[in-house]
Parts: C-alpha cells; sequence; structure tokens
C-alpha cells in the first residue's frame, strides 16, 4: 500500500481477507490516512472482525458478504470496478508474496549458525508459501519447503498435482482462514517451481495441533495458524523421522472462545474410539470393561434396547508407550465375544453419533440417577464396582471434560413388584453423591419410548 500512489490513495483501498491480510490491511490504511474497504465472508469469527475494525478505525469500512472468501473475493472486484478501489488482494500479487517472504529471512537470520532441514508453512491461496519458497531456495537452497492444507480445503495439493490451477467445488471452514476455493495463478507459478512437497490434515490433527502448541508455548493458535505444526508432526510420524531440524510457521490467533470446546473435544490424538457389541446378561458390562481397565476410558454410552444384545460407545486411552496396545484390547475382547468396530476415525461417529448413542428405550421399571464422584485415575473402575447389585442397568452414559469431578447417567431397572425402599436403601449406602431425573422431562421425551 506504500507503494501506491496519492492519486490511488486518494481514491482508498479495497481488500477482502477473512483474518490476518484483513488487519493488516486495515492498520496500513489508518497509518496512511486512506480510505479502506474489506471484504470478509459471513461466517469469519467475530474476534477477526472486531480486530479489524480496532486496527482500522474510522478509515475502515468492514463489509460482510458471502459463505466464504470466494464470494467475498466476487464483492470485493465489483467495489474495485465500480468505485475506482485499488486492489490490495492477500496473496496473488508479488509485492505482497514478497512481503510475506520475508518470514523466511528472519527464519534463516536467526537460523545463520544452526542448521534447518525443512520450513512447514500454512497454505491457503499461496502467498506465503511462494514467498518464503521462493527466498529460501534463494539464499539456503538446501532446507526444504513444505506447504500444510486442511485436507477438506487442499486447492495447492490438487493443483500441482493437476499440474494447472484447480478450482475445488467447495471448501471445509473450519480452517477459515485458510479456506480458499481457488489458488492464485501466480502462487502456483512459484509453488510449482520452488516447494519440495504438501502435507494434508484433517480436523483432528488440527486440534492436536492447536493443543500442542498451548502446551508448549502457551499459546492458543486458530486452526489455519496451527496448519503448519499439525503439518510437520504428521511428515515426521509418517515418515519415522528424527534428528532433525524442522520450522513451523504459526501463522494466526485468532480463535474464537465458543471453538475452544470443539477443539478439546477433538484434540487428544492418544484417544480411541470403538463400538462393543455385549450380550445383555448378567456380568457382561463389568467383564467388558474389565478388558479395558487400567487403561484410561474418556467416554463411555451403553442403552438397553432388547433382550438379546446391547452396543457400547466407547473411548479410552491406550496405555503409552506400549506397542499394539490398542490391538491388545480389541482382541481381548473379541476373545470374550465382544465384536469390536473401531471408529477412531469415523467423522460420523465423532461428530454427531457419539452426542445421540443410546436413544429411547421402552425398559420397565427404568429409574434415571445423575452421580457425581472426585474424577482421578480409577475413579470409573471405583464407581462400577460399587455398582455390584442385583438390578439391571439400562443406561449408562460417562465423558471425562478434564472436571474435577465425574458426571455419570445411569439408568437402573427397578425389578416388578419390589418397592423403592430397597433401592433407595442400596443408593445411600452406595455414598456418591446423586441426583433422581426418573420425572425429568428431558428423560421422558428424549430417552424414553412412550410405551416404556
Amino acid at each position: 500500500m506504500a507503494s501506491l500512489s496519492e492519486e490511488a490513495l486518494a481514491c482508498g483501498v479495497v481488500a477482502c481477507s477473512a483474518g490476518n491480510h484483513a488487519q493488516g490491511v486495515a492498520l496500513s490504511a489508518r497509518m496512511l490516512g486512506c480510505r479502506a474497504v474489506i471484504c470478509m465472508p459471513m461466517a469469519t469469527p467475530s474476534i477477526k472482525v472486531n480486530s479489524v475494525r480496532a486496527h482500522g478505525g474510522d478509515t475502515v469500512e468492514v463489509r460482510l458478504f458471502g459463505n466464504n472468501y470466494d464470494e467475498a473475493a466476487a464483492e470485493a472486484k465489483r467495489l474495485m470496478k465500480e468505485e475506482n478501489l485499488s486492489m490490495i488482494h492477500p496473496f496473488d500479487d508479488p509485492e505482497v508474496i514478497a512481503g510475506q517472504g520475508t518470514i523466511a529471512l528472519e527464519i534463516l537470520k536467526k537460523c545463520v549458525s544452526h542448521p534447518v532441514d525443512a520450513i512447514f508453512v500454512c497454505c491457503g491461496g499461496g502467498g506465503m508459501l511462494a514467498g518464503i519458497a521462493a527466498y529460501v531456495k534463494q539464499v539456503r537452497p538446501s532446507v526444504e519447503v513444505y506447504g500444510v492444507e486442511a485436507s477438506d480445503a487442499a486447492g495447492m495439493t490438487a493443483s500441482l498435482a493437476a499440474g494447472k490451477v484447480v478450482t475445488l467445488p467447495s471448501v471445509g471452514l473450519f480452517a477459515d482462514g485458510a479456506a480458499v476455493r481457488t489458488i492464485g495463478s501466480e502462487t502456483f507459478r512459484v509453488c510449482e517451481k520452488y516447494v519440495d512437497g504438501m502435507v494434508t490434515v484433517d480436523t483432528d490433527q488440527l486440534c492436536n495441533a492447536i493443543k500442542l502448541a498451548y502446551n508448549d508455548a502457551r499459546v492458543i493458535l486458530e486452526p489455519a495458524g496451527a496448519l503448519a505444526v499439525a503439518g510437520l508432526k504428521k511428515f515426521t510420524e509418517e515418515n519415522n523421522i528424527t534428528g532433525r531440524t524442522f520450522v513451523a510457521i504459526t501463522s494466526g490467533a485468532n480463535m474464537d472462545f465458543n471453538r475452544l470446546r470443539v477443539v478439546s473435544e477433538r484434540a487428544d490424538d492418544s484417544e480411541r474410539t470403538v463400538q462393543i457389541t455385549i450380550p445383555e446378561t448378567p456380568g457382561s458390562f463389568r467383564l467388558m470393561y474389565s478388558k479395558i481397565w487400567p487403561r484410561n476410558v474418556t467416554e463411555f454410552s451403553y442403552r438397553y434396547e432388547c433382550g438379546q444384545e446391547a452396543n457400547v460407545f466407547l473411548s479410552f486411552q491406550p496405555l503409552p508407550n506400549v506397542e499394539g496396545d490398542y490391538e491388545q484390547v480389541i482382541q481381548s475382547l473379541e476373545s470374550e465375544n465382544f465384536p469390536c468396530n473401531d471408529l477412531s476415525h469415523n467423522e460420523l461417529a465423532k461428530t454427531h453419533i457419539r452426542h445421540l448413542a443410546g436413544g429411547r428405550s421402552g425398559a420397565t421399571h427404568e429409574r434415571l440417577f445423575r452421580f457425581h464422584f472426585p474424577e482421578s485415575p480409577g475413579a470409573l473402575q471405583r464407581f462400577l464396582d460399587s455398582l455390584n447389585m442385583k438390578w439391571n442397568i439400562s443406561l449408562f452414559h460417562y465423558r471425562n471434560y478434564g472436571d474435577d469431578f465425574g458426571r455419570c447417567l445411569v439408568g437402573i431397572q427397578q425389578n416388578h413388584g419390589v418397592k423403592c425402599e430397597g433401592m433407595n436403601q442400596f443408593l445411600k449406602d452406595l455414598g456418591y453423591e446423586y441426583v433422581e431425573e426418573t420425572n425429568n422431562s428431558a428423560y421422558t421425551k428424549f430417552l424414553r419410548n412412550k410405551e416404556g
């Protein structure tokens, strides 16, 4: 923007961006005293929109338009023509590419006396990747450069594979700062010449990268900003690489607080999710759990369905540093005739089914209870051991949210004709804090059949 003529600055500028570029244009507009119109997709997190307005002040107008970057970019192009504004493109501009390439200058300056084997760069439209690759290959060509994209927005990966710019039919919006359907023609030309390879990562890998960055540096990255960390981790694990020096560029921390719940839910790459079928016979519940103990169970959902068999939705963490531990658990379960189905990479199961598992039941004479117990290693096991009773468990739900108290929802079938006093005394002797929810309308409307 500083290179624009006085006449161009007097007319103003327009830009389209879902994140950092918009903030940079806004700040530059205020410093240069020129008008700026910034188009952002309607789904842009509020933290980004508010940051643009804060950086730009009265000189900047934010327009929310379209469902994705490409639709917002079309609006920016319309404004450029109709209002004679100068387009400040977020990636497909030689000067923008050169500016983003200065990141490589900083990295190599800092590592003059240290080896650098590869640099991993997040990629949306390709501006940062092109700039860094172009500089690195001129100064230290032995250093490899890899671009990292979200698997549901991998425009550069598809374009390099096709040998031409490819427009994706759609893009996912979890990594919204890098969700671009069509990469730049100039960025493609540079990347095709200088980039050593591309890595794609899924939502779980992105969430895990955000967690790793927080644990290591106490920084909360946004999904697009964590792409390079996720790609570096995937690359080293898949190629069994050790003893080399890699750099991952973290390029954004515009994280909406509401998204942290999703990140926390999906961040644990040590968690494995499995569906287990058990017979509806006394002792099956406890026998199944004994095959998983002492591993940490993070989720446990069961609902009585019929008199023959039941399906359990369960997540647990295999023992660390024990090779093949997950496979051993599955083998142990199946040796007891408990068929298993791995759901660890099943998007439907992890996004929806885990919240719906069980559903309605016509279990007769069922009473429902919420139990609280101090969360600690082995707490769930001790709770299950305490439920050694004559009544049938018809519902069980537990999820470890990292809280100081564990919370279980348990349905118990009271035998027909048995007075409530017997179960009430058992619950009193149990020693755990509980609340009966049998008459809760949420239970009767969503977890009970009308005839049950």
